[in-house]
């Protein structure tokens, strides 16, 4: 999100959405989730209070969009890993000056580095939507600012990159087809990527469901942008199915990435959010659907698994933002992204850790006040006649060692049953992991009256709508019949051979 406004068009986003995550401790795989501290306000606590607060919630990760002295020296000392930003207005001198790219290293970094944990600078901030046309500065303002922490022996701990809107997509409908705009190719990203590539750094992205959803919510039901209980979207070119429009937008980035031979490169959230408050037009915005887009996706993040494209890329992402901030321009939703008041209050309650989330059971009512806005049909997603008959299926996309990891933890901690699945018992045939993954984490989804999130076990499962099925075709009167809960249709289960469910 630049600074001033994000009030440019945005393009249409592939249509997709996600299940509740559910948090599995396990799994020592997992991303990490940092936050944005953007300025633009008068009211705001000092940045030694700032850095109080944020340490205390838990987080590890913070970005700045400059290099404030003030802001540098109050996270000195305080263990958070912090990502500052060289403003677009000194993308000319920074490439074209390498003097200049040498003073601002001295400057900004050299002086606080390592006291301050500085871990990325962040060159420009979406600078092909920058209407001071700095787009050919780029480049070159990034290999200088590398070449001078290459001086002070620094370019092996801090990374170089800048970051891009999804606006620098020309498609991203369906995710596979994703694709950057091409007059873009040739003279920035491939020297980008290649740049990237050399130095070991990555690809910042800022992506925010909340614009392709208020800009085309007549097709994207909104349980598909807050990664909400949903049946999922196939992609037509690559047969994956998807959950979540945050996982659909990042994907049609790492299929453009592919397409251009890049495969290597990993990538950073950079921002996302969803505003708490917008205009009569700015459908969505709201406090409840901030709640629950952020403390869903808090729980995705943390709790392991990558993209459906990319499922061993656990991701970090970094919340946007952290204040409600005043002084911003455009619409109201800009000034409203804050997770906290001025007043160092939450706008509302989510966890931002793994210990936050073992109580987290999804988004309760707001901190404050605040009316949702009416939520649109429920074109493409499960009605509500039909929610109550689904199923927890396993995801075999997430490998062996992730859906073990899962299937032990639903034997165990989770109790579900798994006697049945065991040597000589009743469904311990056929005798592979996915099948035996199915049945416990169906045993464990229906125990826990098919709460959302009880399905998910970090990514190695999904809800499916249509009825189990195994070994042979289920008779109508047996689809009606099959009881929801396994412990109760044991003896229905054994007559139909167990009837794992597949997936669709």
């Amino acid at each position: 999100m630049l600074c001033s406004s994000k009030n440019q068009s945005m393009e249409r986003y592939i249509v997709a959405g996600f299940f509740l995550l559910f948090s599995i401790f396990v799994f020592a795989e997992a991303g990490s989730i940092g936050v944005n501290y953007g300025r633009i306000a008068n009211d705001l606590p000092s940045a030694t209070k700032v850095v109080q607060l944020v340490k205390s919630q838990g987080i590890e990760r913070i970005k700045v969009f400059d290099a404030d002295p003030a802001v540098l020296r109050a996270l000195s000392g305080s263990g958070i890993k912090v990502t500052v930003d060289l403003p677009n207005e000194l993308l000319f001198a920074a490439a074209n000056r390498v003097s200049f790219a040498n003073s601002w290293v001295q400057k900004n970094i050299a002086a606080y580095y390592p006291g301050t944990q500085i871990e990325a600078i962040a060159v420009g901030n979406e600078v092909f939507v920058d209407p001071h046309n700095t787009t050919k500065f780029l480049v070159p303002a990034m290999k200088n600012i590398h070449q001078a922490l290459v001086k002070y022996n620094f370019h092996s701990a801090i990374k170089v990159s800048s970051p891009i809107a999804l606006s620098a997509l020309q498609s991203s409908y369906p995710s596979s087809a994703g694709s950057f705009r091409t007059e873009l190719i040739q003279p920035v990203f491939k020297p980008m990527f290649d740049f990237l590539r050399e130095t070991g750094s990555f690809l910042m992205v800022n992506a925010y469901p909340f614009f392709a959803y208020e800009s085309n919510s007549d097709v994207i039901p909104l349980d598909y942008a807050l990664f909400r209980e949903n049946p999922g979207v196939v992609d037509a070119g690559n047969g994956l199915r998807y959950f979540s429009l945050f996982d659909a937008q990042i994907d049609a980035v790492f299929a453009a990435m592919s397409a251009l031979k890049y495969d290597d490169l990993r990538m950073v959230v950079t921002e996302t959010g969803w505003p708490s408050k917008g205009d009569e037009n700015e459908l969505g915005a709201s406090v409840e659907n901030a709640a629950a887009y952020n403390g869903n996706l808090v729980r995705r993040i943390l709790t392991g698994g990558g993209t459906p494209l990319r499922p061993k890329a656990d991701l970090t992402v970094y919340l946007f933002a952290l204040f409600n901030e005043n002084k911003k321009n455009g619409p109201t939703s800009e000034r409203n992204y804050g997770l906290f008041y001025p007043s160092e209050q939450k706008v509302y309650d989510i966890p931002f850790t793994l210990e936050g989330l073992k109580n987290y059971h999804g988004h309760q009512s707001p901190v404050t006040g605040g009316q949702p806005v009416a939520t649109p049909g429920n074109r493409g997603g499960v009605a509500k006649s039909t929610t109550g008959n689904t199923w927890c299926v396993a995801n075999g996309e997430v490998g062996k060692e992730k859906l073990q990891a899962a299937l032990d933890f639903a034997c165990g901690e989770g109790k579900a049953d798994c006697r049945p699945i065991q040597p000589g018992s009743s469904c311990y045939d056929p005798n592979t992991l996915e099948a035996h993954a199915s049945f416990a984490f169906n045993s464990y989804y229906q125990k826990m009256s098919r709460a959302g999130g009880s399905c998910y076990f970090g990514g190695a499962a999904h809800v499916v709508t249509q009825p189990p099925r195994y070994g042979r075709a289920l008779t109508s009167m047996e689809l009606a019949s099959f009881p929801l809960d396994i412990e109760e249709g044991r003896e229905k289960c054994r007559r139909v051979k167990c009837c794992y469910p597949e997936r669709d």
